[in-house]
């Protein structure tokens, strides 16, 4: 591990992995409640990656703990790593969020936590509501529309 002294005057990201759930030309998402984020919008699976944990395990458990579908991580899609930053803000807000795709699973999904996790629903990718989690938006836009980068850098 490296000493803490090293670290000073580096970027230390927080990860996250994101499932896109996607049937045919519909997405999978979720209203969150209580959760202290973005409260009463919708989103896709996500969560932290845990340490130790790669960014497809963490996919995949989220899946499982969230929805209750299980996913072989061989069936995950990558489709676009999203670089998130406050300029000049706190730590926490330094991101580095990897988004998934996935078109095969095992189970129908369910709401697993109730107190973060108000309703799931199927939309379609031409219908989404308002109230998507921004960034988690501009990632559904490009993949509806096809042009969405490896990689995604938002300053703010």
């Amino acid at each position: 591990m490296t000493p803490p002294d090293v670290l000073t005057g580096r970027s230390l990201l927080v990860a996250a992995s994101y499932v896109v759930l996607r049937r045919g030309d519909e997405v999978l998402l979720q209203l969150r409640r209580d959760t202290g984020y973005m409260d009463g919008f919708w989103a896709s699976l996500a969560g932290h990656v845990d340490p130790y944990e790669s960014a497809q395990e963490a996919a995949v458990r989220e899946a499982r703990e969230g929805a209750g579908v299980t996913i072989d991580a061989g069936d995950l899609r990558a489709l676009t790593t999203l670089h998130r930053v406050e300029v000049g803000g706190p730590p926490v807000e330094q991101r580095c969020d990897f988004f998934f795709e996935v078109t095969r699973w095992a189970g129908e999904p369910t709401v697993l936590e109730p107190t973060k996790c108000a309703a799931m629903q199927w939309f379609d990718l031409d219908a989404l509501p308002a109230d998507v989690v921004p960034h988690e938006r501009l990632v559904l836009d490009g993949l509806r529309s096809g042009d969405l980068p490896p990689v995604v850098s938002l300053l703010r």
